[in-house]
């Protein structure tokens, strides 16, 4: 009997424990622990902090799921782990394990530019429930005395799409409300130019984005170093100062501290290397998916200031699919090749009367030609209403103790898409020849 424990109950480690159920016989034991009791669905926290959605349509109790499913289900942070003795720390408790999935997602930087909030700073964020909330109270106040409204990111931060999101939905409210000429908004971004996401080359995204920027009147500061935030005001690299009544600014990732106090675990901010199974190079114990996995851009992607790569639900839920594949093999359970994530990235922001979908495949550009196989941005209403239907399906997989079910695997063969593939292998080049760090 093999003990296998999953950190994190978000976008990719509830799934991962599900699909590590689906594939184990009930002799082995799965244990998911997270700091929270509840699961959210983090994409639609912008909706949450503009009052558009209440918070606890968009979460689901964990225990009360897990339970029917034979997952034991342990609250608590974990404090520390031996990756040599294999056992972790939740507050007085120690866990042993055979296996383990760092599935934690991040842990916000809010320590890197002083003044960055919500918690000790002046700015908003929707990165966590707890963060939305205030996001959404601030925004109460802030329309009782309209004014400058500044939204964007600092340096080192990813995924810029609730950013842009943020933006164009405030600025679709405002109108909606009357308020819009007396709030001037200033969207600003570590990006080389607008629409980059932090990955570039995303087929006309620049263009799409520049161009809806300029019909909804969003001045756009690009390449921007936001070095301080004080009250009320934004001072950039080059001496620049904005002024605020309201700001949304997303903090830099870094990996958690369990994470980050083992030496050669992790890079200096707390991301996980891996294999192309997922498996850590040094610790052949640990396993992660999500967005404490360590993924670098290509070389002719780097940027003048950094900005780190975006990791989406699909691909944390990618990653997820491949570990739980990978262990069940380790545990001879199932005869297969390994398998690796995709990393076919799908984003859908919502404006509120557009949206742009986006669609890297895979997120990395092939390092030879700088070439993915593709790169699609599409606008229209209609993405609206897709992010709406698929966060329904998304949270009703969550109550269901679903994974990737064989309906959704069969509607993304039809977009041509797939979260897993087999990890090549040949005669010549055995699988272990094949598992170098990524």
């Amino acid at each position: 009997m093999a003990h296998i424990v999953v950190i994190g109950a978000g976008i990719g480690g509830l799934p991962t424990a599900y699909e590590l159920r689906h594939l184990l016989p009930h002799v082995h034991r799965i244990t998911l622990i997270c700091d929270k009791p509840k699961f959210t669905f983090i994409p639609s926290l912008p909706w949450v902090a503009f009052n558009l959605t209440p918070l606890q349509r968009i979460q689901v109790d964990i225990a009360s799921v897990v339970k029917s499913r034979q997952i034991e289900f342990v609250q608590g942070k974990v404090t520390g782990i031996d990756p040599q003795a294999q056992w972790l720390r939740v507050g007085d408790r120690t866990i042993n394990y055979d296996y383990v999935v760092i599935a934690t997602g991040a842990e916000l930087a809010l320590d890197a530019i002083p003044g960055l909030g919500p918690d000790r700073g002046y700015t908003q964020s929707v990165c966590n429930p707890h963060h939305a909330l205030m996001a959404k109270e601030a925004w109460a106040k802030f329309l009782e005395n309209p004014g400058p409204l500044v939204v964007g990111a600092v340096p080192g931060a990813s995924c810029m799409g609730p950013a842009y999101e943020f933006a164009l939905l405030a600025d679709w409210i405002l109108r909606r409300q009357g308020l819009r000429e007396q709030v001037p908004i200033t969207f600003v971004t570590p990006e080389p130019y607008a629409g980059h996401l932090g990955i570039g080359g995303m087929a006309d995204s620049a263009e799409l984005v520049t161009e809806l920027m300029r019909q909804r009147q969003i001045e756009v500061i690009e390449n921007a170093e936001i070095t301080a935030i004080h009250p009320h005001q934004i001072t950039l690299a080059e001496g620049h100062r904005l002024p605020f009544h309201y700001a949304m600014l997303l903090p830099p990732f870094r990996g958690p501290s369990f994470v980050r106090d083992v030496p050669g675990l992790s890079d200096q901010k707390g991301f996980l290397p891996v294999l192309p199974t997922y498996q850590h190079p040094s610790f052949p114990s640990i396993y992660s998916a999500g967005v404490v996995v360590q993924l670098s851009p290509p070389e002719p992607e780097k940027t003048p200031l950094p900005i780190g790569v975006p990791k989406t639900g699909q691909m944390a839920e990618a990653m997820g699919m491949a570990v739980a594949h990978n262990i069940a093999r380790e545990l001879g359970v199932i005869q297969a090749a390994p398998m690796t994530p995709t990393l076919a990235a799908i984003c859908m922001a919502d404006f509120g009367d557009t949206g742009i979908v986006f669609l890297a495949d895979p997120v990395l550009p092939n390092p030879k030609t700088g070439q993915r196989r593709r790169a699609i941005a599409k606008r229209g209403r209609w993405v609206s209403w897709l992010k709406i239907a698929f966060e329904r399906f998304f949270l009703t997989k969550m109550r269901w103790g679903l994974s990737v079910p064989w309906f959704e695997r069969w509607g993304l063969r039809l977009l041509g898409l797939s979260l897993v593939e087999p990890i090549p292998v040949s005669k010549d080049y055995p699988i272990e020849s094949s598992l170098q760090p990524r």
